[in-house]
């Protein structure tokens, strides 16, 4: 564990560093931060980072973060918990809910609670009312790599009050280091998709995917706006068994193969998601999470945890050389 800066509250930052067979990974205490992924053999990273944390307090906020209380969007940015209505931070348009707000999980500096060389748990404590939400929480994040080439995120959260937990990793990926991620192949195990509104939440439709430009379920082609991604794939009706579900294939051949619990994955193209001194559009957020503004979806999967039960996303990536 090195010094990685601090905050512009003063607050010390440190980078874990984790290694086995092939891979190598660097984790930011600010954010729960996935700043970079090495595979050997490989020149450039395999996820967009920085090595300034000034970034990622700012415009690089959800690069490869641990998003949550709740990520992704909240259309009315209110809650009705038990009958009681919860009012949420506005910060997109001054309307809508946006990624839990300022006291999110991903602005917040985690504790170490244990290292090894290849793997590190950090916990964050979110007390009642933070993000706008009833309940003491207590949420984990244990980060663990396993030769040649697999990383996994276990991500647990507990309650002392009925509240929402829909957390994600956040991580862009660009398999070929390059400007823009035309030229990877994309395929998800989802026939169903989530159409979204001009202000990027859900319309509550559950379209499928066929005859679409959303119909990965074979490997396709993806290049800047074609598609526009911005959308829910809809994996199953609920949180399973860890089972593959995405894989991304960069025009080198490198291969990324994902697996998860969640229900869902957002894919984003980063439009408006620049590094310093980059183009837009650099590489694919690819967030495993539940489906995305479903406490204003009654027919969308539950995202709700009750007092004294656990919530638990594990997420597994694979990475494997032509």
């Amino acid at each position: 564990m090195t010094p990685f800066g601090a905050t512009a509250k003063g607050q010390e930052v440190h980078k874990i560093t984790l290694s086995a067979g092939d891979l190598t990974i660097s984790l930011l205490t600010w954010g729960a931060v996935l700043q970079d992924v090495r595979l050997r053999g490989v020149e450039h990273a395999l996820t967009l980072g920085s090595d300034n944390l000034s970034d990622y307090e700012g415009a690089m906020r959800y690069h490869g973060s641990l998003i949550g209380p709740i990520v992704n969007r909240i259309s009315n940015a209110r809650i009705r918990i038990d009958g009681m209505m919860y009012e949420l931070e506005r910060n997109q348009d001054g309307r809508i809910h946006l990624h839990s707000g300022a006291q999110a999980s991903h602005l917040q500096v985690w504790d170490v609670l244990e290292t090894t060389p290849d793997s590190a748990t950090l916990r964050l404590s979110l007390p009642d009312g933070s993000c706008g939400l009833p309940g003491n929480r207590v949420v984990t994040a244990k980060y663990m790599l396993r030769a040649p080439g697999t990383m996994t995120l276990t991500i647990a959260g507990t309650t002392d009050a009925r509240t929402p937990m829909n957390f994600a990793n956040h991580s862009y990926w660009n398999l070929d280091g390059t400007t823009v991620f035309d030229g990877h192949h994309l395929q998800i195990a989802a026939d169903r998709y989530l159409p979204g509104t001009d202000d990027h939440y859900p319309t509550g439709e559950i379209a499928d995917v066929a005859g679409t430009e959303m119909d990965f379920r074979t490997r396709g082609a993806v290049s800047v706006n074609a598609p526009a991604f911005d959308n829910n794939f809809c994996v199953s009706d609920a949180r399973g068994p860890l089972r593959d579900v995405l894989e991304l294939r960069g025009s080198n051949g490198l291969t990324m193969q994902m697996a998860t619990t969640e229900p869902g994955v957002q894919i984003y193209d980063a439009r408006d998601a620049r590094r310093p001194d980059r183009a837009p559009y650099e590489g694919l957020a690819i967030e495993a999470q539940g489906w995305p503004d479903a406490p204003n979806n009654p027919r969308f999967p539950s995202i709700m945890v009750d007092a004294g039960e656990t919530y638990q996303q594990i997420t597994q990536w694979t990475f494997t050389k032509p």
